[in-house]
C-alpha cells in the first residue's frame, strides 16, 4: 500500500460507488454511446390535390447517377432511406398514370435526417388551354404558358390552336388511276416468247398509301386462239420514298396454256398431254445520286419458269449516268438474263405508267426447247453511250458487246419439222427453235429532231450491229443439229427512222418506225438494247385515237391500232431434203387493235 504522495485510485473508485449508494442516488453509468456517422433521407409522394399516394416506386441515386435503391411508399405515401453516408443524392419517382417527378442534388449530413415533398401530375394536368380575345388575337405573346412541368424539371412547350382537333392522316387512298383495254386481232407470232403476249383483256390500277407508298397491281387475261384455254398474268408492284431514294419491288406471276401440236412439243405433260407454262419472277429496283453529276439505277429480277422442266435464273442490272454538264451525259449500261427496254426510256406509246405496268406484263422470257429439255434465251450486254442535247436537237453515239445464250428463232411451216427441238407457239402455227449462243459486238449513232416544239418527234439512226445470218442455199437435213450449224453470227448496217407526236385537232397519237437491214439476217440486231429509241425491224405503226366519253362516264377512251412489219419483211425460206418447206422469220407480220378505258 502506498501511503505517500496522493490517493490511492482504487479507494477513490469505491468511495465514488459506496457515497450514491449511501445517499440514496443511482450509480453512474459506465456504458458509452455510440458515434453516429450516417444520415437518412424520408419523404411524402403527393398528386396535384395533396393525396398521397401509395404504390409509387422511388429510385435513389448518388453524385454518379448509380442506383443505390429503390423502395415503394407505403399507405401513407411515405417512404425513406437509413444509413446514408454524406453526400449528395437524386431521388426519381414514377407511378403509371403520372408523370415522372426528379429531385436532384440532396444533400445528406452527419446525424441529419432530410424530409423531401415530391408532388406528381398527369399529363393533362400541366396543360392551360388559352382562348386569344377579340382586342389582341395574336397567340404568341407573353399572356400563353403552356408548359408541361413538375416541380423545377420544365418539360415541353404545347399549344393548341382555336378550332382545332390534332392532325389528321387523310384517306387512305389517294391519286387512285386505272386502266382497262380490251384488243383483238391477229396476234404477232411467237407472241408468247417475245414482247407481244396480249391475251385479249388487260387492266391496271394504281393508288396512294397514306400519300407516302404507291400501290400498282396489274394483269391480262384472256383465251388463247390455238388451245382455247384462259391464260392470265398478273403484277404487283410497291414502292415508297426512303431516306432520298424510292426502292420499288414487283411480284409477276403467269399461267398460259400452250396448244397441242405435238409435232412441235415432242414432250408429254398434263392437260392431254400439253404442260402449262408457268412464271413467277421478283424484281427489285432503286435509284440513288451518287454525287451531283453521277447517278446510278440498279436492281435485279429472279424467274422462275416452269414448263417441260422447271429453271431459275437471276438477272442483275445497273446504269451509271455521268452529267458532264447541263446538256451532255455519259452513260455506262450493265445487263444480264432478261433484256432490259424500259431502262433507257419508254417510247411515246407507253408514256403513262399504267400502260408501261400492262406492257410489262408481255415481257415473257423467250423460250424454246433442245433436245426434250426447256431452254430460255439469256444475254449480257455492256452498253455505253454519249448523248448532248442542243435546243430542239439531240445526238447519240453508243457502242455495245453483246453475248446471247440460247437465242431463240421463230420457225414456221410444217408441223412436223425437228420434233422435240421446237417449242409451239401460244397463238399461232409457228414455233420457237433453239439456235445456241453467239456473241457480237457493234455501235449506233443517232439524231432526233423536235418540231413545233415538242409536239413531233422525228429520228433518224444508223449502225453497224450484230446479227444472226442462215445459210439457205442448200436444202437441209430434218435435223435440228444441221439448222444450227446452217447459222453463223455476222455484222450487218441498219438504217432506221422514226416519227411520233400529236395531231392538233384529232388529239389522235401516232408512232411509226421503219428499219432497213440486211434482208437475210434472221434477228434485228442488237437484242438487249437499252436505247430509248427501240428499233424494231420492217415497218410498224401504233395509233392511239381519243374518243369522247359515253353515258357520261368519268373516263377517258382511247381506240388503239398496232401494226408490226407491215410488208412482211425477214421471212427466210428453207428447204429440207426431202422436199418440205418452212420459214425462218425475223418479226412476223400482226394487226391488234382495242379500246382503252383510263379513269
Amino acid at each position: 500500500m502506498n501511503t505517500r504522495g496522493g490517493a490511492n485510485p482504487v479507494s477513490g473508485k469505491v468511495i465514488g460507488i459506496l457515497v450514491p449508494l449511501i445517499l440514496g442516488f443511482p450509480a453512474p453509468s459506465l456504458a458509452v454511446s455510440p458515434l453516429v456517422l450516417s444520415g437518412s433521407l424520408a419523404g411524402t409522394v403527393r398528386d396535384v390535390i395533396g393525396k398521397p399516394r401509395m404504390g409509387a416506386t422511388v429510385f435513389l441515386y448518388d453524385h454518379r447517377d448509380k442506383l443505390l435503391s429503390r423502395v415503394l411508399t407505403n399507405d401513407e405515401g411515405t417512404f425513406s432511406f437509413s444509413g446514408l453516408i454524406p453526400d449528395f443524392y437524386s431521388l426519381r419517382v414514377t407511378l403509371p398514370s403520372f408523370l415522372p417527378a426528379i429531385r436532384d442534388r440532396i444533400e445528406i449530413d452527419v446525424g441529419m435526417r432530410r424530409l423531401v415533398d415530391v408532388n406528381l401530375s398527369t399529363l393533362f394536368s400541366s396543360v392551360q388551354f388559352v382562348t386569344p380575345s377579340g382586342s389582341n388575337p395574336v397567340l404568341m405573346n407573353d399572356d400563353w404558358k403552356w408548359v408541361l412541368r413538375t416541380s423545377s424539371a420544365t418539360r415541353p412547350v404545347l399549344r393548341i390552336l382555336p378550332g382545332s382537333s390534332g392532325p389528321s392522316r387523310g384517306p387512305i387512298f389517294r391519286d387512285t388511276r386505272g386502266l382497262v383495254k380490251v384488243s383483238a386481232g391477229d396476234s404477232v407470232s411467237s407472241a408468247a416468247f417475245a414482247e407481244q403476249a396480249d391475251l385479249g383483256t388487260a387492266f391496271a390500277f394504281s393508288t396512294s398509301l397514306y400519300g407516302s407508298n404507291q400501290l400498282q397491281f396489274s394483269g391480262n387475261v384472256g383465251y388463247a386462239s390455238g388451245s382455247g384455254l384462259p391464260s392470265a398474268a398478273f403484277q404487283t408492284t410497291f414502292s415508297r420514298p426512303f431516306f432520298g431514294s424510292s426502292p420499288e419491288i414487283s411480284v409477276t406471276m403467269r399461267q398460259l396454256s400452250m396448244p397441242d401440236r405435238s409435232g412441235f412439243l415432242g414432250a408429254p405433260g398434263a392437260d392431254g398431254g400439253v404442260p402449262r407454262l408457268r412464271t413467277m419472277s421478283v424484281s427489285i429496283g432503286d435509284k440513288a445520286q451518287i454525287s451531283d453529276s453521277l447517278d446510278l439505277e440498279y436492281g435485279f429480277e429472279m424467274d422462275s419458269v416452269s414448263y417441260v422442266d422447271r429453271m431459275h435464273y437471276l438477272s442483275p442490272y445497273a446504269r451509271l449516268t455521268y452529267h458532264v454538264d447541263d446538256s451532255t451525259n455519259v452513260d455506262f449500261t450493265y445487263t444480264s438474263g432478261n433484256a432490259r427496254p424500259d431502262l433507257g426510256g419508254a417510247r411515246a406509246s407507253e408514256s403513262d405508267s399504267l400502260e408501261r405496268d400492262v406492257a410489262a406484263l408481255s415481257r415473257i422470257p423467250r423460250m424454246s426447247m433442245r433436245s426434250g429439255h426447256d431452254r430460255v434465251q439469256r444475254g449480257e450486254d455492256y452498253e455505253l453511250s454519249v448523248s448532248r442535247r442542243q435546243g430542239s436537237r439531240e445526238y447519240r453515239i453508243a457502242a455495245y458487246r453483246e453475248s446471247v445464250r440460247d437465242a431463240a428463232l421463230t420457225v414456221s411451216g410444217s408441223g412436223e419439222v425437228f420434233s422435240g427441238d421446237v417449242l409451239p407457239d401460244l397463238f399461232s402455227n409457228t414455233a420457237s427453235f433453239d439456235a445456241g449462243n453467239y456473241h457480237t459486238i457493234g455501235y449506233t449513232a443517232s439524231v432526233a429532231q423536235n418540231l413545233a416544239g415538242d409536239r413531233y418527234k422525228i429520228t433518224v439512226m444508223y449502225g453497224s450491229v450484230g446479227v444472226l445470218v442462215p445459210d439457205t442455199s442448200a436444202p437441209v437435213a430434218d435435223n435440228a443439229d444441221a439448222l444450227r450449224a446452217r447459222i453463223h453470227a455476222t455484222h450487218g448496217n441498219a438504217l432506221t427512222t422514226q416519227a411520233s407526236g400529236t395531231a392538233p385537232c384529232t388529239g389522235t397519237r401516232f408512232f411509226a418506225s421503219y428499219q432497213w437491214t440486211d434482208s437475210s439476217s434472221a434477228t434485228s440486231g442488237h437484242l438487249y438494247s437499252t436505247d430509248p429509241t427501240h428499233p424494231e425491224p420492217g415497218l410498224n405503226v401504233y395509233i392511239r385515237q381519243p374518243v369522247p366519253s359515253m353515258f357520261g362516264l368519268p373516263a377517258r377512251l382511247e381506240l388503239t391500232g398496232d401494226f408490226r412489219n407491215l410488208l412482211a419483211q425477214g421471212y427466210l425460206p428453207f428447204s429440207l431434203t426431202d422436199g418440205r418447206r418452212f420459214l425462218l422469220t425475223r418479226t412476223p407480220r400482226s394487226f391488234r387493235g382495242g379500246l382503252s378505258f383510263t379513269f
